[in-house]
């Protein structure tokens, strides 16, 4: 059984989440271009053993738009309010940009226990998440309200993906339908990816660290995470076999997997 809930984040936003299972609570923070349906694949798995809270990010499905304008932190701020609804030593995970405002979310509450980053981005000196020159194509495509083009530009020239493997998203049509759905945000979230040397703030969070990353993933995501571990004292890097950037979906069993280990 699915329930509704929504958390009023410190700003006034109305964030609204959906609750299944039984257990311990987890929050699951979906990323860019995406919105709470992206965990369906993995949730039945979760919900045999967390109280699982999979909430919509500020101006997706459940939640409202904010009123003013856009900082990460403020998504940190949500995020630690959908904790503090859930309960106490909540078990955080957040999904590339979901990851990054999960890092706010933990230096903003206490509710949280333990953390797993999956694939967060950040620019480091190996790479440059959003060059200049890519956030004012991306500006430029947004203001013609191309939201298929943006997409498309989003996973080629920050994702690093083929064209072949766009091709491939987009001819997933329920899947890309749901993208250009939430395509808007895409360019103040480019804007907002920090640099490895800002994310040292974090150092103090001081619970438990999973990082993700996908044996498959592009290869400047393992030193990213090694990077970050370095950071944030406790923090440990585990390798998802076989995977890349979406094992939720791709292979559930092994997400969950790498879930439920951390929990025990």
């Amino acid at each position: 059984m699915t329930e509704t809930g929504f958390a009023e984040s410190r700003d006034g936003t109305i964030v609204g989440y959906e609750v299944s299972g039984a257990g311990p609570p987890l929050v699951l923070v979906h990323g860019a271009a995406v919105d709470r349906r992206c965990w369906a694949p993995v949730l039945p798995r979760l919900a045999e053993r967390f109280t699982v809270h999979a909430m919509d990010r500020r101006g997706r499905g459940l939640s409202a738009r904010e009123g003013g304008p856009y900082a990460i932190e403020r998504e940190g701020e949500d995020i630690a309010a959908v904790a503090e609804a859930a309960g106490r030593d909540v078990f955080l995970v957040g999904h590339s940009y979901g990851a990054l405002c999960s890092l706010h979310a933990a230096a903003a509450t206490d509710a949280i226990g333990r953390l797993v980053l999956y694939e967060p981005p950040i620019t480091t000196p190996w790479r440059d998440v959003a060059s200049p020159e890519t956030l004012a194509r991306l500006r430029e495509i947004a203001a013609e309200q191309d939201h298929d083009r943006l997409l498309a530009t989003v996973f080629r020239d920050l994702m690093r993906l083929s064209q072949r493997q766009v091709d491939a998203l987009r001819g997933a049509r329920r899947f890309w339908a749901a993208c250009l759905d939430n395509a808007p945000p895409l360019v103040r979230e480019s804007e907002s990816v920090p640099r490895i040397e800002d994310c040292a703030r974090f150092a103090g969070i001081g619970m438990p660290v999973r990082l993700l990353v996908g044996e498959a993933s592009p290869p400047y995501q393992r030193p990213t995470a090694d990077a970050l571990a370095r950071l944030l004292p406790g923090a440990e890097v585990v390798e998802l076999p076989g995977q890349g950037h979406m094992a939720m979906a791709d292979d559930p069993d092994t997400f969950a997997k790498a879930l439920t280990t951390f929990a025990d």
